[in-house]
């Protein structure tokens, strides 16, 4: 009896993770790309007001910004022959994710590598009372470390820092003692970036 009932179970779970299988493979792609020979236009779905999107070289050298003002499917065209011979990127900052769109330029012509895309999931930073709450989804169980300063309207000092590894979800609560006698920043690391969020 308790192997059928371990075999149900198992059965269940695998049920369950190949039903979110199908829907990942299932799931529309975040943009539509029409690439002629002169202009290449991106439309983005499921796009927020403020969501930004960059063009970066391979230095991450930004070569263009612009914030989303509207809601919804934002289209834009632009002319990527003029670039230097190069590898390139479209990147989409959104509220918990940023997504890159890689591509190349090689005698005037643009080439998306659909293979090369990332996502990438931003920490959380949430301050309640006197506690913070760092969470980050790390697939791929990227480090983060975090760095949490403290000022009382002179400079910045190092209270903490931390790294954290081996995870695929990171949930992590620090203490902030004396939040309502001045203002802390937190600095988090990860994936290559920094991300900076201040509490007073």
């Amino acid at each position: 009896m308790k192997n059928v009932i371990t075999n149900t179970k198992k059965g269940f779970l695998m049920v369950t993770m190949f039903a979110t299988l199908l829907s990942f493979a299932n799931e529309a792609p975040f943009y539509f790309i029409k690439n002629n020979a002169k202009r290449t236009s991106i439309s983005l779905n499921n796009v927020k007001e403020g969501n930004l999107l960059s063009i970066k070289d391979i230095n991450g050298v930004v070569l263009f910004k612009e914030s989303i003002q509207k809601s919804g499917i934002y289209t834009k065209g632009f002319d990527l022959t003029t670039l230097p011979d190069g590898q390139y990127l479209f990147e989409l900052e959104k509220d918990v994710e940023i997504k890159t769109i890689p591509f190349s330029v090689k005698s005037a012509e643009v080439i998306f590598n659909k293979t090369a895309e990332t996502t990438v999931f931003k920490p959380y930073l949430r301050a309640e009372k006197d506690m913070l709450y760092v969470n980050m989804l790390a697939l791929n169980q990227e480090p983060l470390i975090v760095e949490i300063y403290f000022t009382d309207n002179s400079n910045y000092k190092l209270m903490h820092t931390e790294k954290i590894m081996d995870k695929q979800t990171i949930h992590k609560a620090f203490k902030l003692s004396g939040l309502h006698k001045g203002s802390y920043k937190v600095i988090c690391y990860t994936h290559g970036k920094k991300f900076v969020k201040t509490f007073n």
